[in-house]
């Protein structure tokens, strides 16, 4: 007890916690910061692969990874439908996707308490893309072998997984219930893993077309895929005007896998700091619709700088200030417009959403941006101002999508 009391304390310090929520939000911090520590271990590497591979290639890369991900996401969905729904256990397999322990996250948190905690189980991850940027940094020379590492943090991932969701309140019989309904439900549309035969696995996988049935019914969720997707696409612009000035100023693999690490370890400073001070502030005081319009706001205004000065020195610094916003603010804000969903909606639609309209607008930013620069031959200037009308969109769709959100959740309040 005297332990768990320092703990509450030092987390305390950075966000408001009650002492029931205290085990599932150190489980989800400690697993994002395994997961991501995983990911950015490996990130470098990835990053120089691609441009080794010739910028040109690039689109093409992205079109291939949204084809594969038509044929693998069926199949993590319906692993982790399976997964979610066996009394709270987790399976390693539902770490194929961050948006699946997002769904766990969110599904344990509503509105008012996901405002308050988002920011802090974000900064876990931002620790773990710090410490995994700074072993990329040291262990460059490693190359692929960076591999093996990583399986280790994804393993150090799924053991914190379990406890995610261990909500101590003092409503057991509550809690039973709602267990126990959830449990009925499964057993209708799911069969025990021994039993799954040819035609039971068709019928599994069906999972992925729930998801987005789910999606077409409700004009709420089509307009978060409408926001996600403008995010991806002004992303993945960042992404190719990045990949092509670092190509530009540095010749070595080496060296290339190097400066990716350390702009990783650089970006992840300022984030932790805004996500332990700012995060659950802003969103319990100005609200989800400010968040969400924070990094297409200064998105508007990086692409129109780099219009005007087409350096990499301002690609470099509007990348740090979008990515700043968007982990500090935006994605957290975008996590919470979750908790006014129903349950089906958080596990299958929201998977389905983080996993294809991610990748669709990877592709629509890849063909968009290898038509401009391949077959109209324009340069980051023209690129950059091609990419305004875009950002505005996104504007637009994140202001309209904020003030649904909290008419949905006062809604729910009321309701309460």
């Amino acid at each position: 007890m005297a332990n768990r009391s320092r703990v509450e304390a030092v987390v305390s310090l950075f966000v408001t916690v009650h002492p029931h929520e205290l085990p599932s939000l150190l489980h989800a911090f400690t697993c994002f910061f395994f997961l991501l520590s995983a990911y950015f271990v490996i990130l470098p590497l990835r990053d120089e692969g691609a441009i080794s591979l010739g910028l040109g290639k690039l689109p093409g890369l992205f079109m291939a990874s949204l084809a594969l991900t038509f044929i693998a996401a069926p199949a993590s969905t319906y692993i982790f439908s399976l997964s979610h729904l066996s009394k709270g256990k987790v399976a390693l397999l539902n770490l194929v996707s961050i948006s699946a322990t997002w769904a766990r996250v969110i599904d344990s948190m509503n509105s008012e308490s996901g405002s308050r905690l988002i920011g802090f189980v974000g900064a876990g991850a931002t620790l773990g893309q710090l410490c995994g940027s700074l072993l990329a940094v040291a262990m460059a020379q490693l190359g692929p072998y960076l591999l093996l590492f990583a399986a280790l943090l994804m393993e150090l991932a799924a053991r914190s997984s379990i406890g995610i969701g261990q909500d101590e309140t003092h409503e057991p019989q509550e809690l039973s219930s709602t267990s126990e309904s959830v449990s009925q439900s499964v057993e209708h549309n799911f069969e025990p893993v021994n039993r799954l035969t040819a035609s039971s696995m068709k019928h599994k996988f069906s999972a992925m077309l729930d998801g987005l049935q789910l999606i077409l019914a409700s004009t709420y969720l089509l307009h978060v895929c409408c926001f996600m997707w403008l995010t991806a696409v002004v992303s993945s612009f960042f992404y190719f005007q990045k990949a092509a000035v670092v190509a530009e100023a540095v010749a070595n693999a080496l060296d290339r896998r190097r400066m990716f690490a350390q702009v990783n370890s650089f970006t992840a400073v300022f984030i932790l700091i805004g996500q332990l001070t700012l995060t659950g502030q802003i969103l319990t005081s100005a609200g989800v619709t400010a968040a969400i319009c924070a990094a297409p706001v200064i998105s508007f205004a990086n692409m129109t700088t780099i219009a005007i000065w087409p350096t990499w020195i301002m690609v470099a610094i509007s990348e740090t200030l979008r990515k700043v916003l968007n982990y500090v603010l935006t994605r957290p804000g975008r996590e919470v417009l979750f908790t006014v969903v129903t349950r089906d909606e958080k596990y299958k639609a929201k998977v389905c959403m983080d996993v294809l309209v991610q990748r669709l607008g990877d592709a629509a930013a890849a063909g968009i941006y290898k038509i401009l620069q391949g077959s109209l031959n324009k340069g980051p200037s023209a690129i950059a101002l091609c990419a305004l009308p875009v950002c505005f969109a996104w504007i637009i769709t994140a202001f309209s999508l904020g003030r649904r959100q909290a008419h949905l959740a006062k809604s729910q309040a009321l309701d309460q």
